[in-house]
C-alpha cells in the first residue's frame, strides 16, 4: 500500500453524498475532495513545504484560483476536517436531547468510526496502520500545519462557547461557557493521542476503536462530572 492507494476523504471525514444533492452540488463536492485528497498523497510523498499549490492544481486539471475557491489556505487542503467539526460543533452541541458531553462524545465517535472502518477495508492492516502513522507525522512535523490546527481549536472553541452560552442562557465571555468550551475540544488530542498509542498494540481495527473509546470516554466522564452545573439556573443577574 501507497499513500496513492489511500482513501483521504473516507479516512478523514464522514461526508455521504446528501439525498437532495444536484448534479451541481454533486461536481463541486467530488471536486473539493479530489483537490483535499490529491494534495494529501502528493504532502505525503514530498513533504508539505515541498508541493506548491499549482502542482496540485494541475494535478487535477484546475487553476490555482480554483484550488483557493474551495480551500482558503495551503494548510486547510490537508487539515480539512477541522472545518468540519467546527460545522458539527454547531449543530451536534445545539441538540438540546444532549448533554454537552454526549454531542462530543457523538461527533468523535463518528470521525473515530470512519476511521476505523477505513482500517478494516484494507487488504494489509501493518501497512495500513503505517499510513496512519505517517500521516501523522506529517502534521506534527511541519510547523505550518500545527499553527493551523491550534488557529482551527480556538475557532472550535469560541463556537462552542457560543452554543454552551445560548443552552446556558448565558453570555458567551462568561467563563462557564469558555472553560467548558475548552475542555470539551481538550477531548480531541485525547483522541488522536490514544490512536498514535493504540495503532502500535492494536491487533484489529475493532480492538483499536475499543482503546481509543474507553481512553475518550474517561476523560470525558472526568469532564461530565463538573459540566452539570452549567445550566439556566445557575445565571447570575
Amino acid at each position: 500500500m501507497s499513500a496513492r492507494t489511500v482513501d483521504w476523504t473516507a479516512l478523514r471525514r464522514r461526508e455521504g453524498e446528501p439525498a437532495t444533492e444536484g448534479l451541481r452540488e454533486r461536481k463541486k463536492r467530488l471536486l473539493r475532495q479530489r483537490l483535499s485528497d490529491t494534495a494529501t498523497e502528493m504532502f505525503m510523498d514530498r513533504g508539505f513545504d515541498a508541493v506548491r499549490v499549482s502542482e496540485i492544481a494541475d494535478a487535477c486539471g484546475v487553476s490555482a484560483k480554483t484550488v483557493f475557491n474551495y480551500f482558503p489556505t495551503k494548510e486547510s487542503l490537508v487539515l480539512d476536517l477541522g472545518e468540519t467539526t467546527l460545522n458539527s460543533l454547531r449543530t451536534t452541541l445545539a441538540d438540546p436531547d444532549l448533554s454537552p458531553v454526549e454531542a462530543v462524545l457523538e461527533i468523535l465517535s463518528g470521525q473515530l468510526e470512519a476511521l476505523t472502518s477505513w482500517l478494516a477495508a484494507q487488504d494489509d492492516w501493518s501497512q495500513a496502520k503505517a499510513v496512519l502513522l505517517r500521516f501523522g507525522m506529517l502534521i506534527r512535523s511541519t510547523q505550518s500545519l500545527r499553527a493551523y490546527q491550534r488557529d482551527m481549536t480556538d475557532q472550535q472553541i469560541a463556537a462552542a462557547a457560543e452554543v454552551l452560552a445560548r443552552r446556558a442562557e448565558m453570555s458567551p465571555s462568561d467563563p462557564e461557557p469558555q472553560i467548558a468550551a475548552g475542555a470539551l475540544l481538550a477531548l480531541w488530542p485525547i483522541q488522536f493521542q490514544a490512536l498514535r498509542r493504540h495503532l502500535h498494540c492494536a491487533q484489529t481495527p475493532e480492538e483499536l476503536h475499543h482503546r481509543v473509546t474507553a481512553d475518550v470516554q474517561r476523560a470525558a466522564h472526568l469532564i461530565d462530572t463538573g459540566l452539570h452545573v452549567l445550566a439556566p439556573t445557575r445565571r447570575n443577574s
